[in-house]
């Protein structure tokens, strides 16, 4: 059975910091990208930052670049998104997913942790 499971969201003031946490299981997690995808109030889910584990390569957006880091602990295979100097526009639901090696889309999903940042 594969499982992802998002947690650390919360409400924080604008310029605070919040840390997400995504634990998997149910797959070998060295072969796989994780990745974070957010979904604001009343828009279309959009990509965050994503990484392969294999060999620890970050992305990001460019709205969280500067102020998001994404990182991994291989031996609880977890996946970390540190989020600084939030804005009210990080205000979503964020999810992780997890990508196969060679697929063309992200194969599977977690349940997703509210973030809200106020001005």
């Amino acid at each position: 059975e594969v499982q992802l499971q998002a947690s650390g969201g919360g409400s924080v003031q604008a310029g605070g910091s919040l840390r997400l946490s995504c634990v998997v299981s149910g797959f070998t997690f060295d072969d796989y990208a994780i990745g974070w995808f957010r979904r604001a109030p009343g828009k279309e889910r959009e990509g965050v930052s994503c990484i392969n584990i294999g060999d620890g390569r970050p992305y990001y957006e460019n709205p969280v670049k500067g102020r998001f880091t994404i990182s991994s602990d291989n031996a609880r295979n977890t996946v970390y998104l540190q989020m600084n100097n939030l804005k009210p526009e990080d205000t979503a639901v964020y999810y992780c997913a997890a990508q196969k090696p060679y697929s063309a889309k992200w194969d599977y999903w977690g349940q997703g942790t509210q973030v809200t940042v106020s001005s």
